[in-house]
């Protein structure tokens, strides 16, 4: 460090020279520059920071009674402001004498020799204490005055200006200070500290070790340095702005030579995030440095270039992991061997390997790219994944295989898995590319679905097949009681699919049961309104066996089938029009999926009812309706219950007569 400072301060030198030295002036070839010697105020203060530097350089001897003193307690701010006065008064004569001129020029050395020390101690160890503090705010303060000692010579003619003016001090403190920040940038690669040690790479330890160093300057100067500097100086903005170019200089460096993908992607970490994120909008420094002006540590053609490099590589090692996670899924498939037991439930490492994928993927993104929109480009391999998976299950299910009841129930445990992933995942994947991957899963999930309740429609069916018969108003035939004791048969079976799925596929199961029903409901021929009292008496026990079977197999969130059931069995009961309109009424408000053509067909079961009772039911209905949007009704169910063509026509005939 020392031998550094003292190759600045000959530059200096020869800078001075050519400014108003020998080589200016040649007049003045006698007003030689000294040799610059270390004042024993500094000399005394790098004795605790560089032993050796004491034995190279001697303390300055300066003439008794001609020259400045400068004492240990001396602020160097009181002694450029002697100096200055003394030089004022000198020149301010008619004629001086030459050695007062030169003992005055020599008198200048000194004190910039004191000042350039203490400017390159800043970052020095012992700059923590008040003492060291305030040598740098007194050093900075004398720079500041000889500054605007320069202005004042500005004007004056040249014959009459002391030949070391004008001393631009301020331009050499901040060439120092470039000097300083290429030096440590220097020493901290070369240092290489033991934190860097787990980096795989040479590259990547360089950029750690400089970026470390960067933002430990940094908040020294905001911490310490900032308070020696008046604030028009800005020397935290100055800083930033000579670590921000001497960085940039070095990563350029490194990019010049063809760098290994992991190292052009630990670059991009930094261009892109640790340093604009961590260090410029550190919380000790976010909003003091100008991040506006300092722009991005690359060029733009290089960033982008760059950019372009790693996500065509990232496409295709995402594209790559999800192909061979589908492939192997699909061999595990066909080997007609069981997926894993868990818990006692089967269970399939797919998604828990895509999640992974995906989720690597968007954070090291994040990380490596500033453009959000160019995230479409690795998440749309999620898409095509997703609709592959959906179809090879869909051929695996068609193929009557073996192991076919193990496989979907593994396959239904990772629907849920990804759906549950994609749902809170709310950064990184747009609105309309999630929309598109639940739609994907919603029909894998529909697909399993089918291989289960599919088998179980004819027995179902076969099993209301009496409902709306005498035998089941008399309760002769307990109908919903013989459906009952056969799907807790059949449920039997799913006892090692996932407690969660389970209760999902049993709410689709319990939906479908419903539809059934509904379906019987509105063929039934009974007319007379005791028959149709009777009938929704016995409606509203079926339903209240239904809804108990139901939640004790944990389906508790369809409650709503069952009030829609006595809804039902109450239009069913009343007959009076005002009665039939408020539940019709009731019924559309919670369940907006209902049509025209349904409320016709119930319409039609109320035999009492004239022509224009209808008419104006309907219109009461279709004013009474919730605005679309509305989150205060039920799930879709009337959607899914198709109303004959012909019945429907015959309805719409009978409203206008």
């Amino acid at each position: 460090m020392m031998l550094g400072m003292r190759r600045f301060l000959c530059i200096c030198e020869c800078q001075h020279r050519k400014r108003g030295g020998v080589e200016g002036n040649p007049g003045e070839a006698r007003r030689w520059m000294p040799k610059l010697r270390i004042p024993a105020k500094i000399r005394n203060n790098q004795k605790l920071k560089n032993q050796h530097a004491e034995d190279q350089l001697d303390g300055v001897q300066l003439e008794k009674g001609q020259p400045e003193e400068v004492q240990q307690e001396e602020r160097l701010e009181e002694v450029s402001r002697r100096l200055n006065l003394r030089e004022d008064e000198l020149f301010s004569q008619d004629s001086h004498c030459e050695e007062e001129e030169d003992q005055l020029q020599r008198d200048f050395e000194g004190l910039r020799v004191q000042i350039w020390m203490a400017i390159h101690n800043s970052f020095s160890p012992p700059m923590s204490a008040e003492g060291d503090l305030e040598v740098l705010r007194s050093a900075v303060a004398a720079i500041l005055q000889q500054e605007e000692q320069d202005q004042r010579w500005r004007d004056s003619p040249k014959e009459q200006v002391p030949v070391w003016r004008p001393q631009r001090w301020f331009s050499t403190h901040n060439q120092l200070l470039r000097q300083m920040v290429e030096s440590r940038l220097s020493r901290a690669v070369e240092e290489n500290s033991q934190e860097t040690d787990q980096l795989s790479s040479v590259v990547k330890k360089q950029v750690c070790c400089m970026g470390k160093r960067v933002k430990e300057d940094l908040l020294m100067v905001v911490r310490k340095l900032k308070d020696c500097y008046p604030a028009k100086v800005d020397i935290l903005n100055v800083y930033a702005g000579l670590y921000h170019q001497t960085f940039s200089a070095r990563l350029a460096e490194l990019i010049s030579s063809e760098l290994e993908m992991d190292d052009c992607i630990y670059l991009l970490f930094w261009v892109n995030h640790y340093y604009p994120q961590d260090i410029l909008e550190h919380k000790e420094l976010d909003g003091q440095i100008k991040t506006a002006c300092l722009g991005s540590l690359l060029l733009k053609d290089t960033l982008t270039q760059m950019e372009e490099q790693y996500l065509t590589h990232k496409q295709e090692k995402v594209n790559l992991w999800l192909n061979v996670a589908l492939r192997k899924e699909q061999e595990s498939w066909l080997s007609g061997n069981a997926p894993e037991l868990i818990d006692s439930y089967y269970f399939s490492p797919l998604a828990i390997d895509v999640i992974q994928v995906v989720n690597g993927s968007l954070t090291e993104f994040n990380y490596a790219i500033k453009d959000q929109n160019k995230l479409v480009r690795i998440t749309v391999h999620l898409e095509n994944f997703l609709c592959s998976y959906k179809k090879y299950l869909e051929d695996f299910i068609k193929g009557n295989h073996g192991n076919t009841h193990s496989v979907v129930k593994a396959q239904l445990v990772c629907e849920q898995q990804l759906s549950d992933y994609l749902g809170r995942q709310t950064e990184g994947l747009s609105e309309e590319l999630r929309r598109r991957c639940l739609d994907s899963l919603t029909a894998l999930r529909d697909c399993g679905y089918r291989y289960f309740t599919c088998p179980l429609l004819g027995p179902i069916k076969v099993c209301l097949r009496e409902l709306w018969k005498p035998v089941w108003v008399d309760g002769s035939l307990p109908v919903i009681d013989s459906l009952l004791e056969f799907l807790n048969k059949q449920l039997g079976d799913l006892k090692d699919l996932k407690p969660t799925c389970r209760q999902s596929l049993l709410c689709v199961l319990y939906q479908e049961v419903v539809r059934q029903y509904v379906k019987k409901m509105m063929k039934m021929k009974m007319r007379s309104k005791d028959q149709q009292g009777a009938a929704a008496q016995k409606m509203t026990e079926d339903a209240q066996k239904l809804d108990c079977f139901f939640k004790e197999e944990g389906c508790a969130e369809t409650f709503w089938l069952c009030e829609m059931l006595f809804i039902l069995a109450e239009i069913l009961r009343v007959q009076d029009p005002a009665s039939v309109q408020l539940e019709l009424v009731n019924l559309a408000r919670r369940f907006p999926d209902i049509s025209r053509a349904h409320v016709s067909e119930l319409l039609s079961l109320k035999t009492g009812l004239s022509a224009a009772d209808v008419r104006s039911i309907r219109q009461s209905v279709e004013e009474n309706r919730l605005l679309v949007g509305s989150t205060i009704h039920s799930p879709p169910f009337f959607s899914s219950i198709k109303v004959k063509w012909i019945n429907n026509k015959i309805n719409q005939i009978g409203l206008k007569t």
